[in-house]
């Protein structure tokens, strides 16, 4: 049906070309492009001898508008999917415009320089895409992303309005390390050092990094110690779903995690300007980077789960009611299908659905989207035949 293009080779890149080649009735071409061919091969080869399925490869830099025309050019693809830094979603889409291709990513715009993410540099695009007739779908990962739905599904099925939203989001793996990341060090630890910030009453409300806290309970796991932190998909919930008195996003973490966090960030490694060392211009944290575990080498002794969710409260008739509604990942079963541990396996599946959605018309239009805007029931029914079943709790003790 179309040709995809997938710009990224990290586990998130591996999880999408492996569900794509898994669906190769909608997507029949596939080109897999990143700053390092070599990766883009590894992964091609892998998929191959699972699935039979060519997938071609290509390098390209991101950072570099006219790099990437002159690949899309080349290759002709409907969709793009991102899947590299968030510092490179502008520059993609900038290429997408110029070259009439849909885009599509998992993970808002923020810049190099600043620890910042908020979708107002993406949103600008809106009469862009639109001028153009093409489709931009944003933050479509798991939070990013199937949370959103989750929160769409909600309002379409079980609430008149919704007044509170409680994103919990729990990693209850074992990667056997003393410290790593799931995803790409620089980006997530820029993410969770930030200030937190919830939207309370028609407010954003500031609190410093880590400082708000509670034990909160992940169905089949336990209790897990959850801290409040932004997250980018409360930006865009709360502007489409104006009811919202409340919105908050939870994620936990282990003491150990937390104590190496504070030790990189005493000592400097967390810093992302440029500091000389021995004449050279080095970014501290894209060091650390370098030394780390690559958070796609992780799956092989990861053991444990994932549980991601949302817990919402409003009304229904007139009625109070809550809703639980969440998947729960295995990182073992992930490693088995996709070489992946499960943090990569819960983003890259939502991509290739969003794909998947978009190919076959049951998402788009012009312009620039977030995936709560579109009719949840598809995507939700795909997700689950795709690897990621989920569960409701309605009108259960929601424990906030």
């Amino acid at each position: 049906m179309s040709k995809i293009l997938v710009i990224g080779a990290g586990g998130v890149g591996t999880v999408v070309v492996h569900k794509l080649a898994q669906n190769p009735d909608v997507f029949t071409q596939i080109m897999l492009a990143s700053r390092t061919k070599p990766k883009c091969d590894a992964i091609a080869d892998d998929v191959k001898k699972r699935y039979g399925v060519t997938v071609e490869t290509a390098q390209v830099d991101a950072d570099k508008v006219p790099d990437l025309v002159a690949l899309f050019k080349k290759f002709q693809p409907k969709l793009v999917i991102n899947v590299a830094l968030p510092y490179q979603d502008l520059t993609i889409m900038d290429a997408c415009l110029e070259t009439d291709v849909n885009y599509l990513d998992t993970a808002n715009y923020e810049p190099k320089d600043e620890a910042r993410f908020e979708y107002s540099w993406q949103w600008a695009y809106q009469d862009k895409f639109k001028k153009a007739g093409l489709t931009a779908i944003l933050g479509c990962g798991f939070d990013p992303g199937v949370t959103s739905v989750f929160t769409a599904y909600a309002a379409k099925h079980h609430f008149d309005e919704i007044h509170c939203l409680d994103i919990v989001d729990c990693n209850a793996g074992d990667h056997h390390h003393a410290f790593a990341t799931n995803f790409n060090p620089e980006i997530n630890i820029r993410e969770i050092t930030q200030e937190g910030k919830y939207y309370e009453n028609g407010e954003w409300k500031i609190i410093d990094a880590l400082t708000v806290h509670q034990p909160v309970h992940y169905p089949n796991i336990g209790e897990k110690e959850s801290y409040l932190l932004y997250h980018e998909e409360l930006e865009s919930l709360v502007k489409n779903f104006p009811a919202l008195k409340r919105a908050r996003f939870w994620m936990t973490f282990g003491q150990e995690y937390l104590t190496h966090l504070r030790v990189i960030q005493n000592i400097g490694m967390a810093r992302i300007d440029e500091i000389d060392y021995n004449g050279q211009k080095i970014v501290p944290i894209q060091f650390l980077k370098a030394v780390l575990p690559n958070p796609q080498d992780l799956g092989a002794n990861y053991t444990g789960w994932t549980s991601i969710g949302c817990r919402i409260s409003g009304v229904k008739d007139g009625q109070s009611k809550t809703y639980y509604i969440y998947n729960n990942c295995s990182h073992q079963a992930a490693y088995k299908e996709t070489s992946t541990q499960g943090v990569s396996y819960t983003t890259g599946v939502p991509a290739m659905t969003g794909a998947y959605m978009f190919l076959i018309g049951q998402w788009g239009g012009a312009g620039v989207f977030n995936v709560e805007e579109f009719n949840p029931d598809p995507f939700l029914e795909k997700l689950a035949m795709s690897g990621l079943p989920w569960h409701q709790i309605i009108d259960g003790d929601l424990e906030f």
